[in-house]
């Protein structure tokens, strides 16, 4: 009897570690609306695969990360990414690099979060300001200096930044844990969606007069 009893408890928790180890692949976009009729389907979990058959070298090769970027940009940075979209041999893969540019003293890569990717950033040239906050309820900020050389982790799904403290331009080049982490920037998403969010919910959120909103709204 003992041993029935083991050999239930035993399946049992067999069952339950299965149930608890399975879960859905991370999405690979934003959402993905589910069709019936396949011939309107024009997006899957990644992208649609070539026969291996026809695949070529250029199929997993970039050229340019080398070339200097033009910062003269609203916030004074240029991403150059490197993802599925440039690579198509990405595909499933998991892992896309960026180039990023700043301006000399002032050049920002502005808040924003990658919801799909964890980042590592190494700076080639310069000295980046930079950071990450975690989720509610501590907000707590973590932020470093970083020189020529330096590596820093920007763990998934956090808002974070890079700001360019030195006087000359910076460079760096960031590493990301899937082929399409998606970028959203904080203030673009904020005051630039469109079409625009409510002022009466902004102004309640940031507690800030509407008008003060309004311009933020118009600047975006």
């Amino acid at each position: 009897m003992k041993a029935v009893h083991f050999l239930v408890a035993s399946v049992f928790l067999a069952l339950a570690s299965s149930l608890a180890s399975a879960s859905d692949p991370s999405p690979l976009q934003d959402f993905c609306v589910a069709i019936n009729d396949t011939k309107n389907g024009v997006f899957v979990n990644g992208k649609f695969c070539k026969d291996p058959k026809l695949a070529t070298p250029n199929d997993f090769f970039f050229s340019g990360l080398n070339i200097p970027r033009n910062t003269e940009t609203q916030v004074g940075s240029t991403v150059t990414p490197v993802n599925v979209a440039q690579i198509p041999g990405l595909n499933t893969l998991g892992i896309s690099l960026a180039r990023i540019d700043y301006a000399p003293y002032g050049g920002l890569n502005p808040p924003n979060i990658h919801p799909r990717a964890t980042g590592i950033l190494v700076v080639q040239e310069g000295t980046l300001y930079v950071g990450f906050v975690t989720s509610n309820p501590e907000n707590k900020l973590f932020t470093k200096v970083l020189n020529k050389g330096d590596v820093f982790v920007f763990p998934a799904g956090l808002i974070h930044f890079h700001f360019n403290i030195g006087k000359t331009k910076a460079v760096a080049i960031t590493a990301l844990s899937s082929q399409n982490p998606g970028t959203i920037t904080i203030a673009n998403a904020v005051f630039g969606s469109n079409p625009a969010i409510n002022p009466d919910v902004l102004s309640k959120a940031f507690q800030l007069d509407q008008n003060v909103l309004k311009s933020l709204q118009k600047k975006f």
